[in-house]
């Protein structure tokens, strides 16, 4: 459907046309990818469907260019994968000009601090760029340790292991430690690496609605004894939304009913609690409250991978048998290196939180005072800018980019059509000055679009 064949209508009202024809295709691509009948086969000719060994019928890349063709009728351009040419903070260089950057978990700045760089480089010096195989295969590097103890006695528990990626973490922790006798229950909203996990594992799955302890506490009272052993996984802060559960009402409902509790603390270590130690120290826990605690190392920690933290006996458990750590090759020291040095710096310099809360709130008051619809975002770190439309969100981002502040758009199938948005990450180097320059320029922009 092109716009030239809806003469007299509104751009609104072609807008919603065009988004409902390409909602209805990719539907269409989604039950043509439903298993076929077995095809006859006979001794001397095999008729294989050439979509099943051509990656251009993938199903995947059908959407991908179902909604590629569609943004080009609208004249829209592709908001991802810019390029950035320095380091992605509070502000960032894109084609050689300076922009407002809302687009990064950088959230204390320590990407790019000196203390961070200095670090990784001195490791480079003293063990190369790489481990060369599986820690188990090729040996610890002291850095190693050092970052996992360090983490571990950030969360008051016996022990941690940090891998190489934050998203296999997830997945190979879960996929190993739980199985088809097993039942898996995991709030709504989790992230994708937590679900890839749970399908790995073959536990039984059950979402519960987000936040929502009381559902959660009548599942498993009638589902519990049913299974061996059971996990309930949350987050510490939700990436979408911005928002928190009330953590010690969970840990009430896993004493309660004898069940294992994980928080993935991708988003929330480093942006909550008094001095950034997470949702932990915000609701002033104990360790071994919780018995997963995951978190990642590329957004307040400045490097990459993950890291589990908890008893001796789970990380030991992870370290000798989780195929993604066994079978992997170790983290790079220089990463390492990067990591520690970012997680000693949030400790000596607890200010940098402070700021990131405070800029946080602010943007939230902001934004709220003009109208803008934030969901239930506390302000930290993460605060949306629902549009209700993935075309209107793709236009209001192009829209900022062009005055100067760069954001990026969530669309549907992310998240459901009416929750598109674009999505605001704060730094603690963001000014008031900049915020606000923002908001009347978003004001705008949602006024004119």
């Amino acid at each position: 459907m092109s716009q030239k064949g809806l003469p007299g209508l509104t751009a609104q009202i072609k807008d919603k046309l065009i988004q409902q024809a390409l909602e209805r295709r990719l539907r269409q691509v989604e039950r043509s990818s439903t298993p076929e009948a077995p095809i006859a086969i006979s001794a001397k000719v095999v008729n294989t469907p050439e979509q099943h060994y051509r990656f251009h019928l993938h199903q995947g890349y059908q959407q991908i260019r179902i909604m590629n063709d569609g943004a080009a009728r609208l004249g829209i351009g592709n908001p991802f994968f810019k390029l950035h040419e320095g380091i992605a903070g509070a502000t960032t260089q894109i084609g050689g000009q300076e922009y407002i950057n809302y687009a990064s978990y950088n959230y204390l700045a320590l990407s790019g601090h000196p203390a961070t760089n200095e670090a990784a480089k001195t490791a480079i010096d003293q063990y190369g760029t790489s481990v060369s195989a599986s820690r188990l295969v090729s040996g610890e590097r002291p850095i190693h340790r050092e970052l996992e103890q360090t983490i571990a006695k950030v969360y008051d528990v016996e022990d941690a292991i940090v891998l190489v990626s934050g998203h296999a973490t997830n997945v190979t922790s879960i996929g190993y430690l739980f199985g088809p006798k097993d039942l898996i229950l995991h709030d709504e909203l989790v992230h994708n690496s937590i679900l890839q996990g749970i399908t790995l594992s073959g536990a039984k799955r059950l979402p519960f609605p987000h936040n929502d302890s009381a559902t959660l506490d009548a599942i498993l009272t009638e589902q519990r004894p049913y299974f061996e052993r059971v996990l309930i996984v949350i987050e510490g802060i939700y990436s979408m939304d911005g928002d928190y559960p009330d953590l010690p009402v969970f840990v009430d409902i896993k004493n309660k009913h004898k069940v294992f509790l994980m928080v993935d603390e991708a988003h929330s270590f480093g942006v909550m609690g008094k001095t950034g130690l997470g949702i932990r120290q915000h609701f002033n826990l104990k360790g071994n409250d919780v018995d997963i605690w995951m978190g990642t190392l590329s957004k307040a920690l400045a490097g990459c991978g993950g890291y589990i933290a908890g008893g001796m006996a789970l990380v030991e458990n992870l370290k000798f048998l989780a195929p993604g750590f066994l079978y992997s090759v170790g983290m790079s020291p220089m990463v390492a290196a990067a990591s520690l040095a970012a997680l000693k710096t949030l400790q000596q310099e607890p200010e940098r939180v402070t700021a990131l809360q405070e800029r946080g709130r602010f943007f939230l008051e902001q934004a709220q005072a003009i109208g803008i619809e934030t969901g239930p975002s506390t302000g930290l770190a993460i605060i949306p800018a629902i549009t209700g439309s993935s075309i209107k969100a793709v236009r209001l981002s192009t829209a900022l980019f062009e005055r100067g502040i760069n954001v990026q758009p969530i669309l549907y199938p992310a998240v459901p059509e009416k929750s598109a948005r674009l999505r605001f990450f704060i730094s603690c180097e963001h000014t008031e000055a900049q915020i606000e320059k923002t908001i009347q320029v978003l004001a705008e922009e949602i006024k004119r679009l």
